[in-house]
């Protein structure tokens, strides 16, 4: 199920949610995921929908609000400043009518929320609040708890508003129009409407808006908006160009490869989308926190109100009543149920302009708590580009040797398998191949012109009873052991390269004291140099997937929390089993990201120390809310009952603190990592 950006229902949500929503009566709390999303989804529409039709958008649509604003103020000035009394009844009509045009949708709200018995909730403790105020003579109070109150709703509001137009427009770069080559004639066509196979026309300036295969010798494409770097990269004939890239100087022919809803940019859009419905353990935490709250809330109030009269000796109805409402105002959980799923969209917000992929909120509170982070070597600390630097054949012609064993590799993805077929270069008259077999960890066996060809490291030949020469054992570098019916036949040596940021990546997790693993299927010799030209004091090679997985849970099991880096579908095994499963490089990989809990969309191991930071920062800031409001309620809920602490007070004790919570909250969109 596709879910949209989920965040705390607002005022005109929940009366769309009253009016469309019966059924959400007897939905129990802790129903399943399909169910919160199918609710959150509701939520997100009616909020489209307030904005359409005046709720919660700009000033114009606050109109009444605004008005009741302006005569609560020119009514204390009057008041306080001119010493002026009215009338009571002159003064209640006065209040009264702003109260009406200030809380006509809370009140609303309240009424129906009420007849469904849904007394526990903000609306209604604003309602009983205000009302009771006003019925004690306190109408200045009873009005300015409402308008506060409101102007809190509409900026949290505009903060939630913004903060999912910052997530959306961070990716959602796909032009509606696209420029076609057909039959000679370059057209003007609707993205949903260009078929796989057609060639379209990106100019020099402008976004790419489908992925496809660049036709052009050469062009250069800035792909800030995917990966988060500023640098731009050339890419050369028959390279894979995605949707969101933009061509920097000159014109470029692609032929699109996939459809617009089927695009990588689509897919990361979708990605980030559904992230927010994610909720963290503090969201979910929260949550059920409010629901048990409130009616405490309620019963402490009414205990302020009525239980003075049995040990206070001159116990006045109307004092107590007004503590009881200041006790009701300040405990309103605002500040709370909407500055902590703020602070998540912005952290996923900033890790998406840093070209970070989160799967949902809670894998941020992970990554702020990793203290271990395991990282495979090929092409997550090394470039996985491998290119073949010896060949020896023992039997046969060199030429007849390679033939053959790239025949048996074109079948694999593998970057190993993809640099001998390179190397190979015979695509004019492949061979044929059959019973391949794909051994994991070990290489490949198949049948190639009657003969049997097994081609992998070391191990394989030693599990097919294949001897070979022990000397091999000390090559360094990686090998591709030949077998051709069951008699050793030769070696290729394969070279990699280490990234360019790869040792910047490990110092960097080093200062932030994190311990660093690295595991790899590779020899150990091999293993052991890339070790230690990064720094890695924590090493293991020849493993088998098992084995990864194994080493991983080891980890675990010493109480670490561990992340594990991996660039592929293969590494899937060690992603699952580890806390928080991180795909790098993975801007060409569906398959990856799906597997993953946090996608890096470029090459970049450095970017690991980016996430683990940014994760670190949405708890600082989460936690921070969570201190600042609790602290000023507990304060002024000890002065209110003790009649130390007035309405107004209260006021900025529930809507203060709300909206210094909020823009704490958006702080963290703003910040540079």
């Amino acid at each position: 199920m596709k879910d949209s950006i989920s965040h705390t229902p607002t005022i005109h949500e929940h009366q769309y949610e009253l009016k469309h929503d019966q059924k959400d009566k007897d939905r129990e709390d802790d129903n399943d995921h399909e169910d919160e999303h199918d609710h959150d989804n509701e939520n997100e529409h009616a909020h489209d929908h307030g904005h359409e039709h005046g709720g919660g958008g700009g000033w114009r649509t606050q109109a009444p609000l605004l008005v009741a604003l302006f005569i609560l103020v020119v009514m204390q000035i009057l008041e306080l400043g001119f010493q002026l009394r009215l009338n009571n009844y002159v003064s209640l009509f006065i209040y009264g009518a702003a109260f009406l045009l200030s809380g006509y949708k809370v009140l609303d709200l309240a009424y129906r929320k009420a007849i469904r018995f849904d007394f526990f909730n903000e609306f209604v403790l604003m309602s009983v609040a205000t009302i009771g105020a006003f019925a004690i003579g306190a109408y200045s109070e009873g009005l300015a708890v409402m308008v506060f109150y409101s102007v809190g709703e509409w900026f949290q509001d505009a903060a939630v508003d913004k903060a999912k137009r910052n997530i959306k427009s961070l990716l959602d770069l796909r032009p509606d129009l696209v420029e076609v080559i057909r039959h000679g004639k370059v057209s003007s066509q609707k993205a949903e409407t260009v078929d796989l196979g057609e060639t379209i026309q990106v100019k020099a300036g402008e976004l790419v808006p489908l992925d496809g295969i660049l036709q052009s010798e050469q062009a250069a494409f800035n792909t800030a908006a995917l990966t988060g770097e500023s640098m731009p990269e050339t890419k050369l004939k028959g390279a894979q160009v995605f949707a969101g890239m933009i061509s920097i100087n000159q014109p470029a022919l692609l032929k699109v490869n996939a459809s617009y809803k089927d695009s990588k940019l689509s897919k990361i859009l979708e990605l980030v989308q559904d992230a927010t419905a994610r909720k963290s353990k503090t969201q979910l935490f929260i949550s059920k926190f409010a629901k048990v709250y409130t009616p405490i809330v309620f019963a402490l109030a009414l205990l302020v109100v009525c239980a003075p009269y049995l040990i206070v000796q001159d116990y006045s109805f109307r004092e107590w009543l007004y503590r009881g409402l200041v006790f009701l105002v300040v405990s309103c959980p605002c500040a709370l149920v909407v500055s902590i799923p703020l602070g998540y969209f912005g952290g996923i917000g900033l890790a998406s302009k840093n070209g970070i992929l989160f799967k949902g909120s809670n894998f941020l509170d992970v990554m702020a708590q990793v203290d271990t982070v395991v990282l495979d070597k090929t092409g997550t600390l090394t470039k996985g580009v491998f290119e073949v630097q010896k060949v020896v054949s023992l039997h046969i012609p060199e030429t007849q040797f390679i033939k053959l064993l790239a025949a048996l590799e074109s079948k694999s993805t593998h970057p190993i398998a993809t640099a001998i077929a390179k190397y190979s270069n015979d695509e004019h008259s492949p061979l044929m191949v059959t019973g391949l077999e794909e051994i994991s960890g070990y290489g490949l066996k198949g049948s190639i012109d009657g003969k049997r060809v097994i081609a992998g490291n070391l191990k394989l030949l030693k599990n097919c009873r294949v001897t070979y020469d022990a000397s091999l054992e000390n090559i360094q570098d990686t090998i591709v052991a030949v077998a051709i019916d069951d008699h050793f036949a030769g070696y290729v040596v394969i070279a990699d390269s280490i990234k360019d940021d790869a040792k910047a990546a490990v110092i960097a997790l080093k200062k932030k004291k994190v311990h660093v693993v690295m595991l790899s299927g590779d020899k150990r010799s091999v293993v052991e140099r890339v070790a230690a030209l990064l720094g890695i004091d924590e090493y293991y090679g020849d493993l088998l997937p098992e084995d990864k997985v194994k080493k991983l849970e080891e980890l675990k099991a010493q109480g670490r929390r561990v992340a594990f880096a991996g660039d592929g579908i293969n590494d899937a095994p060690v992603i699952a089993a580890s806390d928080a499963g991180i795909a790098m490089g993975a801007l060409g990989s569906g398959a990856t990201i799906e597997t993953a809990d946090v996608v890096i969309q470029n090459d970049q191991p450095s970017k690991i120390s980016v996430a683990i930071r940014i994760g670190q920062l949405t708890k600082n800031i989460v936690w921070q809310n969570i201190s600042l409001a609790l602290a000023v309620k507990i304060i002024v809920l000890i002065l209110g009952a003790g009649g130390l602490a007035t309405l107004w007070e209260a006021v900025i004790a529930d809507v203060g603190v709300a909206l210094l919570a909020i823009f704490n909250a958006i702080r963290i969109q703003r910040m540079q990592i």
